[in-house]
């Protein structure tokens, strides 16, 4: 079995890729920017079913600097790069997100490349793939690039795509042997583990909480999170991952309104709040100057977008869950944590 880094081990990803590694008989180091974060990871794992395993351990390393970082990689045999700032409002300077996404990204990748790491997965996104471009009435693929400098291109969509350009292009020119693949999810779902979870579950916590009125006519791409990490897993070793991205969506992209149906036929009384009227657009727009989550769809409203995960299911056999299944584990997970509403 390999030795493998996972950086950001305490995010929603990050932590369903560490279970997945221990499972599989990996030794796992995974990075923190303080130690005091070891207990809160080891308590989501716990959550997951893993509890007091010595196959895990964790370095100190912030993506904002460069120090830990050569201790972070040594003796790894592969990286999973899954830290990422994805914050639920939007910053006041775009390069708030940007610097770190990108400058943090090269860290891991020169750190890797100097210590003989054999491949990097970089955790990207379909932020990086269908945006600032033109609408297309066909599937976005891996061949699709999100045009950063487009219209209505938020910061965090930016920071995505100039971080994922940045890797390609640092591996094409300075990698060496260094090998690099890519994983571009859309929304990710599915069972959180504990309250330090992705931006996309705020949609399923806000409707299931009654903290919305109605569903913004808006789609979105949905993808469960042990799909996401499989998808880590596989991309990480199978030969034919080497220099390639690889899209990880569920099917065909949904509508919050598809979403708040899903709630109510699968959770009962559980979703008496989940609203199932749709928002004319205008209702959002004036929504948006007092709530900042909401500020950052308007320039999804309207807007229908596809995308394929033909390639990863082709090359590296990946078959992942329904947007029904993730969806549902995502609100039974909440419950069973409590941390929905009363």
């Amino acid at each position: 079995m390999s030795t493998v880094l996972v950086t950001g081990g305490s995010g929603f990803i990050g932590s369903h890729c560490i279970l997945q590694l221990l499972a599989a008989g990996h030794q796992v180091r995974t990075t923190v920017r303080s130690l005091k974060r070891e207990s809160d990871v080891r308590a989501l794992l716990k959550q997951g079913g893993v509890e007091g395993t010595d196959k895990l351990t964790f370095a100190v390393a912030d993506l904002e600097r460069d120090a830990g970082w050569a201790d972070a990689v040594k003796g790894c045999d592969y990286v999973l790069h899954v830290a990422s700032p994805f914050p639920a409002t939007l910053p006041k300077d775009e390069n708030e997100l940007i610097v770190p996404a990108r400058e943090g990204s090269l860290r891991v990748l020169r750190a890797s490349r100097d210590a003989g790491v054999k491949r990097v997965v970089l955790t990207s996104s379909f932020a990086a793939v269908g945006y600032g471009i033109t609408p297309q009435d066909t599937p976005f693929t891996e061949k699709d690039w999100t045009n950063p400098d487009g219209e209505g291109v938020a910061p965090y969509i930016k920071s995505k795509a100039l971080a994922e350009r940045a890797a390609w292009d640092f591996v094409a020119k300075e990698g060496g042997n260094l090998e690099l693949s890519v994983v571009n999810p859309v929304g990710v779902f599915g069972p959180v583990l504990g309250p330090d979870y992705s931006t996309s579950i705020l949609i399923v916590q806000r409707m299931m909480d009654g903290a919305i009125p109605g569903c913004p006519k808006m789609t979105f791409g949905g993808v469960d999170v042990r799909d996401v990490a499989d998808l880590h897993l596989r991309a990480m070793t199978h030969p034919a991952a080497k220099g390639e991205r690889f899209l990880a969506v569920a099917g065909d992209f949904i509508s919050m309104l598809d979403v708040a149906k899903i709630l109510k036929k699968n959770l009962g009384t559980a979703a008496r709040r989940v609203p199932t009227r749709e928002l004319p657009n205008w209702l959002v727009r004036v929504a948006s100057f007092t709530d900042p989550a909401v500020k950052q769809i308007i320039p999804e409203l309207g807007i229908r977008k596809n995308a394929s995960n033909e390639k990863a299911k082709r090359v590296l056999g990946w078959n992942p869950r329904s947007n029904e299944e993730s969806i549902v584990a995502t609100a039974q997970s909440m419950i069973k944590l409590g941390l929905l509403k009363k």
